[in-house]
């Protein structure tokens, strides 16, 4: 433990965080005030941006809304930005909040469905090319009417599950006996190669679900944040979303199932291992078990959770009321229907969204400054001095390379921001700013995939008990990611270049 108070302080200073990282916020803190008084407010708002960008980057190191909300808490006593000109962003993109706070815990109340929906399916499919093509367009499907993040956190916890399960036989243990997966001491020597052999057939499946999360979350108004609030900005529902993204959406998806089965068949970049037969056995005669468990009430709760699934899609559809009141609709129902009357139990859902959505009031607290102190302006003001058949490609090359190493949210707030202030000041059609607003919605939820930094749902699967578990690093992470990267990323330039 620390001797003295320094060191404690050391030590209590963003908790495990390495101490390169501590210092490095720690100087960040202290250059700021420097450069405002040396060099004047803009230079010292790009410094914060680039700071905060330093932030969402190093994720892993330390979760982004404690180095950011210092920087913001620094921003705002500096004067970059006043509390007023923050309130009045967080009222601005309201419905988002709403989509965060509600929509991702309404899904959560539908975890079981999905876990036995995907379980069938991995113990259903005997070829690896169809169940990794099928694992692809369900997560892109649920993620187009869904959560990202949700749909994610039930493909985690179905691999877990079935790992944990034959993990357990692998160490010669009963279903009752004390265990822990997380070491192979006592796996047998003759389930060795089958237990490495499950770890890439599952890290395969995982990386093909996390991107069809991405090919599914661009196509609609709530399957990404950021879609939200590039709808919100625009003015588009549920409908015309789907309609003004689905030039460069419906071919990006089909370009990347392509990819998905040509991936598995040419084993290439860690995919086609195939399921052993041993590991199948035990997992089929595990699932006999647990549906032979599964009482009446048990069913009628699946029903219930499929009936609230059906009524979510056609409500978003239809438009009927902002996504985050949906998102509280199904919460009620659900809750209501299948006796979840315990505080505690309906508080575990908001768990997962709510550190994400204190993140996003960082995040817009940042482009309040950039707003105050117009940092983007010149930067747009460049862009939309190009001819105009050139504009969409270079927003989707700058929107692209940016939330690559960043977060999409953030870079898609500060895009669709500018170039709605654009518009307000007649510098451009509402025509050219809808197609401007199509390749910043594309820019941002495709080439992101490169990296765990910029889908939040790659850094879900980053960051979750499955990953070491299956040996799925930020580094074979981001290789597996390259042919996708690629793929999405060059076909969608091309589609928002030449087809809007």
């Amino acid at each position: 433990m620390p001797a003295s108070p320094a060191a404690a302080f050391g030590h209590n200073f963003l908790g495990s965080s390495p101490r390169w990282y501590k210092l490095s916020i720690i100087a960040f803190l202290v250059l700021n005030p420097l450069v405002l008084w040396l060099l004047g407010p803009v230079v010292c708002s790009w410094l914060l941006v680039g700071e905060f960008i330093f932030a969402l980057a190093m994720a892993l190191k330390c979760y982004p809304l404690l180095p950011g909300g210092l920087l913001v808490v620094e921003a705002l006593l500096l004067g970059l930005a006043t509390p007023g000109a923050v309130y009045e962003e967080l009222q601005h993109n309201f419905p988002v909040i709403l989509l965060l706070m509600f929509m991702v815990a309404g899904i959560y109340f539908m975890k079981d469905l999905l876990l036995l929906l995907f379980s069938r399916l991995l113990l259903g499919v005997r070829s690896k090319a169809l169940l990794s093509l099928l694992f692809c367009m369900l997560a892109a499907f649920l993620s187009a009417f869904l959560d990202a993040l949700t749909v994610t956190a039930v493909i985690i916890s179905v691999a877990l599950g079935f790992y944990a399960v034959y993990h357990r036989v692998a160490s010669g243990k009963g279903m009752c006996d004390e265990h822990s997966h997380d070491s192979d001491n006592e796996v047998a020597h003759l389930h060795r190669e089958d237990l490495e052999d499950f770890r890439a057939f599952l890290r395969s499946l995982l990386m093909h679900a996390a991107v069809g999360t991405a090919l599914g979350g661009v196509c609609t108004l709530v399957g990404e944040p950021q879609n939200l609030l590039i709808g919100h900005e625009a003015g588009w529902h549920f409908k015309e979303f789907f309609l003004r993204v689905a030039p460069v959406s419906m071919p990006v998806l089909a370009a990347g199932l392509l990819t998905c089965v040509l991936l598995e068949k040419l084993r290439w970049f860690g995919y086609g291992t195939e399921l052993p037969d041993n590991v199948r056995q035990v997992l089929a005669d595990f699932a006999r078990e647990e549906n032979a468990r599964r009482t009446q009430a048990q069913r009628l709760a699946l029903m219930v959770q499929g009936a609230a699934a059906l009524l979510l899609i056609l409500c978003l559809a239809l438009h009927v009321a902002e996504v985050g009141l949906i998102g509280l609709m199904v919460i009620v129902l659900i809750t209501s229907f299948n006796g979840i009357t315990d505080e505690h139990q309906i508080g575990r859902a908001f768990q997962d969204a709510l550190p994400f959505t204190a993140l996003l009031v960082a995040f817009f607290a940042v482009v309040a400054v950039i707003q105050q102190q117009h940092l983007f302006s010149p930067i747009i003001h460049a862009v939309l001095a190009m001819p105009t058949e050139q504009q969409p490609g270079m927003l989707f090359i700058a929107n692209g390379l940016l939330s690559a190493i960043s977060d999409n949210v953030f870079v898609a707030t500060i895009y669709i921001t500018e170039v709605k202030q654009a518009l307000a000041a007649g510098n451009m059609t509402r025509e050219h700013f809808d197609t401007l607003a199509v390749a910043i919605n594309t820019g941002t939820n495709l080439p992101s995939v490169a990296t765990p930094n910029g889908q939040a749902a790659f850094l879900f699967l980053l960051t979750s008990s499955v990953a070491p578990l299956v040996r799925l690093s930020y580094g074979r992470m981001v290789w597996m990611a390259l042919p996708y990267t690629i793929v999405m990323g060059v076909l969608g330039w091309w589609a928002v270049s030449h087809w809007l």
